[in-house]
């Protein structure tokens, strides 16, 4: 069994970094919310989704902030459920100020069976700080599409389970890649370090009315 897993485990890798970075027909741009952004950002791609509220929303929403993104299914047993604990480790490293800065997106990978209903489920099960946190749903093709920007390779299996790479993504205001995590089960302290970094950034940098963040917290 050992060998056979750590046969597909390389086969999955030499597949992932053959596939990256992602091709340009991958990118189709949603230009009502890509504005003046980079050309690195996957922002660019245009992805409709739905949350575990049954609430619509735009991969590209998530600008103006950091956010931490990755990819799962509910009903997976081993590896979903560490992806999971180990995104609330590592934000619990965090000041509770910063921490309230960082977005997480989580998107399934099995949309036929994570309804938004079951999307909720798994929330409340792992008691997420929702609404920070948005565990969403898209078609098949759209998953497929933002696996391929964000460097996560799954397939299905012929038991309709699925397996698939575990990478945690973190993504500045604007939508570029600024580091990529695979230890699961424990706190990447360099990931940390550059989330933290990036939080610092966002302060800075302007918003999309042209103002800097922070500014209306600090006013009065």
């Amino acid at each position: 069994m050992k060998p056979l897993f750590a046969l597909a485990s390389l086969l999955l890798a030499v597949f992932l970094a053959a596939s990256w970075p992602p091709s340009a027909s991958a990118l189709e741009t949603e230009p009502a919310t890509t504005t003046n952004l980079p050309s690195d950002s996957v922002y660019h791609l245009a992805v409709p989704l739905t949350d575990q509220d049954g609430k619509p929303l735009r991969f590209a929403d998530g600008r103006d902030g950091p956010r931490l993104v990755s990819m799962f299914y509910t009903s997976c047993q081993f590896v979903c459920p560490l992806i999971i604990d180990t995104l609330k480790k590592t934000e619990r490293e965090l000041p509770e100020v910063d921490r309230a800065r960082l977005d997480v997106l989580l998107v399934s990978i099995d949309p036929e069976r994570d309804t938004s209903a079951a999307l909720k489920r798994t929330a409340e099960q792992h008691g997420v700080d929702v609404p920070r946190w948005r565990l969403a749903r898209t078609a098949k093709p759209d998953v497929r599409r933002l696996a391929a920007v964000l460097g996560i390779q799954y397939k299905q299996l012929e038991n309709h389970e699925f397996s698939h790479s575990s990478v945690l993504v973190l993504l500045d205001a604007q939508g570029r890649i600024v580091a990529r995590s695979s230890k699961l089960g424990e706190v990447d302290a360099d990931f940390v370090a550059a989330i933290e970094r990036t939080l610092g950034s966002s302060r800075r940098e302007p918003s999309r009315d042209g103002t800097p963040r922070g500014t209306a917290d600090r006013a009065g």
